[in-house]
């Protein structure tokens, strides 16, 4: 599939995006990757991680020229990475599925279902997808980068 046959089943829309929003969105990912590696549990420091890896899938969405709806949202938004990036990134799509799940579950149901080791290894992995989404924006969709 595609991201234009995503959008005409209905679980994507057109957007606009704008070097603002690319450089604010850019700002929340580097926040909480330091919040991350702070001294806080390990189910924080996981869902922060998380929502800054949800966050680096949204900017591919967005450079993209689409905003997921809202039914589904953060599932579509991580899934749309494999058809932005390549498909050799569906396995880290399918991971970021499951971390979502997960931080759903310490988030509203249960303490304590993160370690230190599931925490660093989203960390690791959000750090490097970071790094992929710059390249990519670099290659892709220069005229959304702010100089630095």
């Amino acid at each position: 599939m595609s991201l234009t046959q995503w959008s005409a089943n209905g679980w994507l829309r057109p957007h606009q995006s704008s070097p603002r929003e690319i450089q604010d969105l850019l700002a929340i990912v580097h926040r909480d990757l330091a919040d991350a590696e702070g001294e806080i549990s390990a189910d924080w420091r996981f869902g922060i991680a998380d929502n800054a890896a949800l966050k680096l899938c949204t900017i591919l969405l967005h450079a993209s020229g689409y905003r997921a709806e809202k039914t589904l949202q953060h599932y579509h938004t991580i899934q749309a990475m494999p058809l932005i990036l390549g498909a050799e990134r569906r396995g880290d799509a399918d991971y970021l599925d499951a971390c979502r799940a997960k931080r759903k579950i310490l988030e509203y149901d249960r303490a304590g279902g993160a370690t230190k080791r599931d925490a660093a290894e989203l960390i690791a992995f959000t750090r490097e997808l970071r790094g992929a989404v710059k390249n990519w924006l670099q290659a892709n969709h220069i005229e959304l980068l702010l100089p630095e």
